[in-house]
């Protein structure tokens, strides 16, 4: 047998490389079977539709434990090009639209909706009746899409390959939905590392490549952050909760 060198330790799961295949083994303690079988599912869905991702090779055990495994892809995320090579950040993000352009083509009618999703996680926000309620009338009032989306698009998560090759990662949040709610996603998620100014210049750049109103965009902020404060760190669900503000986007 292989031996297996860790990549990332993750407070749910740790990352190996094992020959040609990388192997998420999640921590039963904190992760669910059935959520390790419903983000290997949602992985081989996105997989048959063509778009470029890794491999989905196996879903098995270890002890207690479950794995994934996918092909291991020899690259670097955005993420690394953007720290390494700083001047061109804007060329990066660019890509990063097009990536979502290319995304939101596709359909995937087994995935979970979005729009149920996004529900389900305001209601256990920990938010006043009062904003639910608010939170839950606004999702209700915006256009129903059935789009693929990602649901944790952002550089770390788009690797490219020794040829160039882009690779989509991560299809643990996938649904089908509305476009704008992940670009809304993807500006917070900037935004929660600091750097405004790629999460000003994506938002341009995702409207202006689009051609989608920013206002449309910015319904789906509170919405949004509602959704991922319910299992962000204490830190960032402090950031999120302020960016919950209905009023300020109308």
């Amino acid at each position: 047998m292989a031996e297996k060198e860790l990549l990332k330790v993750r407070p749910n799961k740790k990352i190996y490389r094992e020959d040609d295949k990388l192997i998420k083994l999640f921590d039963h303690n904190i992760v669910k079977k059935s959520e390790v079988l419903k983000e290997a599912y949602s992985h081989a869905l996105v997989e048959e539709t063509g778009l470029s991702v890794p491999k989905l090779l196996y879903v098995n055990n270890e002890g207690e434990d479950w794995a994934i495994a996918t092909e291991y892809i020899n690259g670097n995320t955005i993420e690394t090009l953007m720290k390494k090579d700083p001047d061109n950040k804007k060329k990066y993000i660019d890509k990063l639209v097009e990536l979502q352009m290319a995304m939101s083509k596709i359909s995937c009618s087994d995935l979970k909706k979005l729009r149920d999703k996004m529900n389900d996680r305001i209601s256990h926000s920990g938010l006043e009746a009062t904003v639910r309620y608010e939170l839950h009338v606004r999702l209700d009032s915006l256009p129903r899409h059935n789009k693929l989306c990602h649901g944790d698009f952002n550089p770390s998560n788009v690797l490219v390959d020794e040829n160039g090759k882009y690779y989509i990662l991560d299809w643990a949040h996938a649904t089908q939905g509305n476009a704008s709610a992940d670009a809304a996603t993807t500006y917070i998620q900037f935004l929660l590392t600091g750097d405004k100014a790629s999460a000003e210049y994506y938002l341009k750049a995702f409207c202006k490549k689009t051609d989608t109103a920013l206002q449309y965009v910015q319904k789906w902020m509170p919405i949004v952050a509602a959704a991922l404060s319910v299992k962000a760190s204490p830190e960032d669900r402090a950031a999120l909760l302020k960016m919950v503000n209905v009023v300020e986007y109308e």
